[in-house]
């Protein structure tokens, strides 16, 4: 894909039709971000969380520094976990990031408004694949990056992967299951 090129609507949307993008507002970081309710071809959606692109992100190529995409990512799956009810860390167990995979489709340029998607690839025993996507705000069919983030949950004291909490697990499910 060209840097230039949109991604098809089937393929931005995983096969759904084109969602118009909902109006939250332009803050630094973003209105609070809410569960979303969609659910993708992999699994459930998780989380549609809108960013600002800011002037420090950007490198000497005038885009978004490619560790910038990380931070975005980081950010969504925080304000995703922050809504789960129940504790998805504790004394005892927290998740660590054992793997992260980032596809980077095109540039973003300053200023720019996008919106991090993450949706349930596998959910595991000790482990969950989160995959993303980061989009353009106002045209969803922009891709600038997918991929997706390994998260395993570590027993602090033994250093050894620990069941994943009872909020995170709930919150990963299809309906139905």
């Amino acid at each position: 894909m060209n840097a230039g090129e949109k991604v098809p609507a089937k393929r931005a949307r995983r096969g759904a039709a084109p969602r118009k993008p909902k109006d939250a507002g332009s803050a630094g970081a973003g209105p609070p971000a809410t569960p979303a309710s969609l659910q993708g071809a992999a699994g459930p959606s998780l989380i549609r969380v809108p960013l600002s692109v800011r002037w420090r992100d950007l490198d000497a190529f005038n885009h978004v520094n490619n560790s910038k995409f990380l931070s975005y990512l980081e950010e969504a799956r925080l304000r995703w976990m922050v809504t789960l009810p129940g504790e998805w860390i504790d004394d005892n167990v927290a998740p660590v990031v054992a793997a992260s995979h980032v596809n980077y489709r095109r540039p973003i340029a300053w200023p720019a408004e996008i919106v991090v998607e993450l949706f349930v690839e596998r959910l595991g025993n000790t482990s969950l694949t989160i995959g993303h996507r980061i989009l353009g705000r106002e045209d969803d069919t922009i891709l600038y990056a997918d991929g997706n983030v390994v998260m395993v949950w570590i027993d602090k004291q033994r250093g050894q992967p620990a069941s994943l909490p009872d909020a995170v697990h709930n919150a990963c499910m299809k309906p139905g299951d």
